[in-house]
C-alpha cells in the first residue's frame, strides 16, 4: 500500500507552505496512494490574502470540511500512515498536545498518534511563549514531530518561493517522501 497522507492547512500566516505542499505532492504521485485535505474557513482567507488567489481549488485531492467527521483519516482504521499540518497555528497545536479532538484536524492528529503513525506539524509563530513551547514537547513526547517554518539558507534561495521550499522539503522528507531537494555537501 502506497502513503495515505492528510494535509491539514490552519488559518495561520504561511500559506505559501502548503500551497508548495500541495505542488510536490502533485509531482510525487508515484509515492502516494490518497491525499485528503482539511481547510478551515479562516485558511481558506488566510490563502486568499496573502496569495492573492484560490487556487486551492484547482488540485486534484479530495478535500473535507473541518467539522466532516465522516472523512476516513478520522479512524485509525483507513490507515493514514502521514500527516502535515501546515502551517499550524499555536491554537491547533495546543488542542492536539491536550488531546481536545474538537474539529476534523485535531482528531485526525489524534488518530495519527494513537496509531503511532507520522504526524508532522509545521508550526508558524514567533516568538514562542512557554505554553507553547511545553505544547510542543507534549506533541514531542506523544511522538510527534515539530518542523517549525524557519527557512534555512544553504541553498541561496532567491525568492520567496525557494525560501518555502526549504522548510517544505524538510518536512517532505520528514514524511519518508523522495524529493528532489538540495542536499548540504552536494
Amino acid at each position: 500500500m502506497g502513503n495515505r497522507i492528510v494535509l491539514a492547512i490552519t488559518g495561520a500566516s504561511g500559506s505559501i507552505y502548503p500551497k508548495l505542499i500541495m505542488d510536490k505532492l502533485m509531482a510525487t504521485k508515484d509515492q502516494w496512494e490518497a491525499v485528503g485535505v482539511v481547510m478551515s474557513k479562516n485558511a481558506k482567507e488566510v490563502w486568499a490574502t496573502e496569495l492573492q488567489n484560490q487556487d486551492y481549488n484547482n488540485y486534484p485531492f479530495q478535500f473535507w470540511e473541518k467539522n466532516d467527521f465522516s472523512a476516513p483519516f478520522a479512524s485509525g482504521s483507513a490507515r493514514y500512515n502521514i500527516m502535515i499540518v501546515a502551517p499550524c497555528s499555536m491554537g491547533t497545536l495546543g488542542r492536539i498536545a491536550n488531546g481536545v479532538s474538537d474539529d476534523l484536524v485535531t482528531r485526525a492528529a489524534d488518530v495519527v498518534l494513537k496509531e503511532r503513525r507520522k504526524l508532522i506539524l509545521m508550526v508558524r509563530e514567533t516568538p514562542y511563549n512557554l505554553i507553547h513551547i511545553k505544547n510542543m514537547e507534549t506533541v514531542t513526547l506523544a511522538g510527534g514531530i515539530i518542523c517549525p517554518c524557519t527557512p534555512s539558507f544553504y541553498s541561496r534561495p532567491q525568492t520567496i518561493e525557494e525560501t518555502a521550499a526549504t522548510v517544505v522539503d524538510r518536512a517532505l522528507d520528514l514524511a519518508g517522501l523522495d524529493i528532489s531537494t538540495y542536499r548540504w555537501g552536494k
